[in-house]
């Protein structure tokens, strides 16, 4: 069984790549293999609309997107987890959401039943608006999202000003732990 989780920060070891990496220790704890998947050094493309995915189970654009589409088809869970830029998600995480969704509802649907769900990592605001953006990607593709101790929000301006909020790691931790735990329930 794996998790694969996307950090949709430009920062190799920024905020959003330390919260994805601390969900990905507790995800490995509950003994699931934990795949993180960096956008840093990715420049995806939105969507383009030609369709050509409903054919090929592929996106025609060549940036990185359809290894990770393989990486998820494989696995029972998907982590989300990207900074907020004047109120909302990265372009590039939405346009790869797009993209990742677009093949699976054109093809075999491989999201539908998958758990999992969004992380947003800010300064001071949009965390809220940027989790609800994110959110309507898991639930029109059919999969699971549970809860966690509040909503999956963590502040942080400087690198390394995320691990000082204690109660956002926290919650984004037990989220992590609440999609591990799900996955083996329903592989149990």
């Amino acid at each position: 069984m794996q998790v694969v989780l996307i950090c949709g920060s430009p920062r190799v070891n920024g905020n959003t790549a330390q919260v994805i990496d601390a969900c990905a220790r507790v995800i490995e704890a509950q003994g699931i293999k934990a795949k993180v998947i960096s956008l840093a050094d990715k420049k995806i493309e939105s969507c383009i609309a030609c369709r050509a995915c409903g054919k090929t189970g592929y996106c025609v654009l060549n940036d990185g997107a359809n290894e990770i589409i393989d990486e998820i088809r494989n696995s029972q869970g998907l982590i989300v987890g990207s900074p907020v830029y004047f109120g909302t998600a990265r372009g590039d995480v939405m346009s790869l959401m797009q993209r990742i969704g677009m093949v699976s509802r054109s093809n075999d649907k491989f999201l539908n039943n998958m758990v999992g769900g969004p992380i947003a990592v800010a300064r001071r605001g949009g965390h809220t608006a940027t989790i609800q953006e994110m959110l309507m990607f898991f639930l029109i593709n059919g999969m699971f999202v549970p809860g966690s101790t509040y909503w999956n929000m963590v502040f942080g301006k400087d690198c390394g000003d995320a691990a000082k909020d204690e109660e956002g790691m926290e919650t984004a931790e037990n989220f992590a732990a609440n999609v591990a735990f799900l996955i083996n329930k329903i592989n149990a």
